[in-house]
């Protein structure tokens, strides 16, 4: 398992992976070096897009590992990643949030098994979900 910076040659893979972002705000990711790949013997097996929080805290907008790859520390190696360009950058913390809603027990328990601690929600956030719940992981030095 191999992570790196997604470039234009991921552009299609990303967009039909990703599910929420056009072409045009995932070009724009990708240039702003913001979506990490992974890789399984060089094919893709998933993506984190993330944003930067007050220039250097990086808040995970999207995880995603297809199907095939589950459970075999994709979405760990993608988080790594981002914990380490988050202490390159001087950052002690990561962030992330879920829709509550549907069930979402896998995406709760990967947060907790990942260090991750819950530490507010918001109701009402997105249109037809009833609970966005929002995620902390202070890194170690």
């Amino acid at each position: 398992m191999s992570v790196r910076e997604a470039t234009e040659a991921d552009l299609a893979w990303c967009l039909s992976t990703d599910g929420h972002l056009d072409e045009a705000a995932l070009l724009f990711k990708i240039r702003a070096r913001e979506i990490l790949v992974a890789d399984s013997d060089g094919v893709p097996a998933g993506l984190l897009r993330f944003d930067l929080m007050w220039s250097a805290v990086p808040f995970i907008a999207q995880l995603r590992v297809l199907e095939p790859y589950r459970r075999q520390g994709v979405g760990q190696a993608l988080l790594r990643a981002v914990e380490e360009g988050a202490r390159a950058r001087g950052s002690i913390a990561v962030l992330s949030s879920i829709a509550l809603g549907s069930d979402r027990t896998a995406a709760l328990g990967w947060h907790e098994a990942m260090g991750f601690e819950r530490f507010g929600d918001v109701d009402g956030m997105f249109p037809g979900e009833q609970t966005e719940a929002f995620f902390v992981k202070i890194l170690k030095p």
